[in-house]
């Protein structure tokens, strides 16, 4: 069976995750990207598409082998994906539901509409005015944004002025979002749908670094506070088929959805996930695109955390600690996945481009973790001048 996997550049969830579950489910993979010299060493077939555009998609795939099922785990090419695959007749998720996940004004429409609840939330296109009525604090955003870019708090008038130019003149031509302030713990909730339904497979508490910025640096796994509130969510957006990563905040007026982003978790956090519930995760994921159920999405136990190394300064890496995995036996299984090399330059962006390597940890209990991690930390510090 083909499976067609479109891709922008390469990542670990693809070829450490998604690849290795492709083969281990008999696929031939087939990999369209317009970044054919990025994927040379995957060891599965490549070729030069223009997958942003789904025209392009179509024709590659209809001159090629016939497809059993065509996958992206990119946040940038859901839609693109989803309608080549319905196409072709294949199992995949709604464009529509993609569409309005990935644009962040939509998502707020759409969950106003649906009464589900209602952000104050302003979109602002090239050249609009700057709005007078915002509930400050406030967030300003790309509309259409990833990974904490260019996502930042503002507090009044002016500071909502230095960020609309700052971003403007980053982004040039793109849609930004200014919306309220939603304040309180922050949550994750990790679904997998398959024809049957949805399922829960988890959730994590989100810790934050310092504002303005919104940089995640530690999630630890926990039971999911109003998981009933975000399904109605996802299923008011027509999301439920496939891998969905959702972030939420439990503010004093109750849960707010921050961003919908369907695909997996990442940063390392989807390996943990299916290290702690014990499935292969990422086969599971390419099964139901196969046409298979879920199946067993097997259960945690115990505590999880994935630990975020964020560059705290300028300048070269000169120490660094290497690729770490569990030693047998040991009552907390440890792993470190450097995302850096000594030598590097550093020039911190205030997003999670800005970490340095990814710490993920699974023992018995929190406390056994925390410890864990702290003695990592300390015998196998980053060093950067």
């Amino acid at each position: 069976m083909r499976l067609y996997l479109t891709a922008l550049k390469p990542t670990d969830s693809v070829t450490d995750g998604f690849l290795p579950a492709a083969r281990a489910l008999g696929c031939d993979v087939t990999i369209l990207t317009d970044r054919p010299e990025h994927h040379r060493n995957s060891g599965a077939e490549v070729l030069d598409c223009d997958v942003r555009d789904v025209r392009e998609v179509i024709d590659v795939i209809t001159h090629h082998h016939a497809p059993g099922a065509i996958f992206s785990n990119s946040d940038h090419l859901q839609a693109e994906t989803a309608l080549a695959a319905a196409y072709f007749d294949l199992p995949g998720k709604d464009w529509r539901a993609c569409v309005a996940a990935k644009n962040k004004a939509l998502t707020r429409r759409r969950l106003a509409e649906a009464g589900v609840e209602t952000v104050h939330t302003v979109r602002l296109a090239p050249g609009d005015p700057v709005p007078r009525d915002v509930p400050f604090p406030a967030v300003v955003k790309p509309r259409e944004g990833v990974a904490s870019e260019d996502v930042v708090l503002v507090r009044d008038d002016d500071e909502l002025q230095e960020a609309l130019d700052g971003i403007g003149a980053r982004r040039p031509g793109e849609a930004l979002v200014v919306e309220e302030y939603l304040e309180g713990p922050l949550h994750t909730l990790e679904t997998l749908g398959d024809e049957g339904g949805t399922h829960v497979l988890g959730g994590f508490r989100t810790t934050l670094g310092p504002l303005p910025y919104f940089v995640e640096e530690r999630l630890d796994w926990e039971s999911p506070p109003a998981a009933d509130h975000v399904l109605r969510a996802l299923k008011a957006l027509g999301v439920g088929f496939g891998a969905c990563h959702t972030e939420y905040v439990m503010t004093q007026a109750g849960p707010r959805i921050i961003e919908v982003n369907y695909r997996v978790i990442g940063d390392h956090c989807d390996f943990l996930l299916g290290n702690l519930l014990g499935v292969p995760l990422f086969e599971r994921i390419l099964g139901v695109h196969l046409g298979l159920t879920a199946g067993d999405l097997g259960g945690a136990r115990g505590h999880a955390t994935a630990l975020s190394v964020v560059a705290r300064q300028a300048g070269a890496v000169a120490a660094a600690p290497g690729l770490v995995t569990p030693a047998p036996g040991a009552p907390v299984r440890l792993w470190h996945r450097p995302l850096r090399a000594i030598g590097d330059r550093i020039e911190p962006t205030n997003t999670n481009r800005d970490y340095l390597g990814v710490v993920r940890a699974i023992g018995p209990d929190r406390a056994s973790v925390d410890a864990a991690l702290a003695a990592f930390e300390a015998d196998n510090p980053w060093v950067i001048v």
